[in-house]
């Protein structure tokens, strides 16, 4: 239970850090504030009611291939995150999220790798997809702030460095989903007969990890390339 409410506390915490920067930027830059900020809130609640009720019903907790967590959260979410930048890249809200606030979140992502060690410990993980074995997320998050800080504070680095990691970021996000798929499909890499992955991975709420926390990484990953590649034009 303990575990199972550090996942929703953390699903908490990102979603109130997406509602203060969209707040942030619809204050400064919207005329219709109100519906904005509605929409808003009401988009998040209902994408984590999808994730709740497709998880819940048993459809995910299958080895089926190709995986239904990728085509249900990874896919939409990763095509909503293109075409909605995309669209959006020249427009004055996306300027007016701090920068230096999207790259000290990013360490959120520690919490999330310590959440994969504790469900390890309980069966949950296997150890192929942990900071234990080939998972470097967490290394990569402890650099957040560091970065953040010597760019934005002490201006001792430039900012177009923060492109290369943000993109090295996406890099390592995606080794994250290959092992996650090797474990399910290809464990053999591994050394096994059988799936590694438990099809506990696939219940509510650890499908939040698949169907939100990473990404919204992904997300503040491509927002931050766009900022920095803008403010430097």
């Amino acid at each position: 239970m303990e575990l199972k409410l550090a996942f929703l506390g953390l699903t908490l915490i990102t979603t109130l850090f997406l509602i203060r920067i969209g707040f942030k930027t619809i204050n400064a830059t919207s005329v219709y504030r109100k519906w904005d900020k509605l929409v808003l809130i009401a988009s998040l609640i209902l994408w984590q009611l999808f994730i709740y009720i497709l998880s819940s019903s048993g459809a995910l907790n299958s080895y089926a291939f190709p995986p239904l967590f990728a085509l249900a959260f990874i896919i939409p979410s990763f095509l909503f995150t293109g075409i909605f930048l995309f669209r959006n890249r020249n427009k004055l809200w996306i300027h007016n999220i701090p920068e230096h606030w999207i790259i000290y979140f990013q360490s959120f992502r520690v919490l999330v790798e310590t959440l994969f060690v504790l469900a390890l410990a309980q069966g949950i993980f296997n150890i192929q997809v942990t900071i234990e074995g080939y998972n470097y997320d967490m290394i990569f998050a402890l650099t957040a702030p560091i970065l953040a800080y010597l760019v934005y504070t002490k201006k001792m680095l430039p900012k177009k460095l923060l492109v290369n990691w943000n993109y090295l970021g996406l890099a390592v996000l995606a080794s994250v989903i290959v092992l996650f798929l090797i474990s399910m499909y290809k464990p053999e890499l591994f050394g096994s007969e059988i799936p590694l992955l438990p099809l506990d991975a696939m219940t509510y709420p650890y499908v939040l990890i698949a169907g939100f926390l990473m990404p919204t990484a992904v997300f503040l990953h491509v927002l931050s390339i766009l900022q920095i590649q803008n403010s430097q034009h």
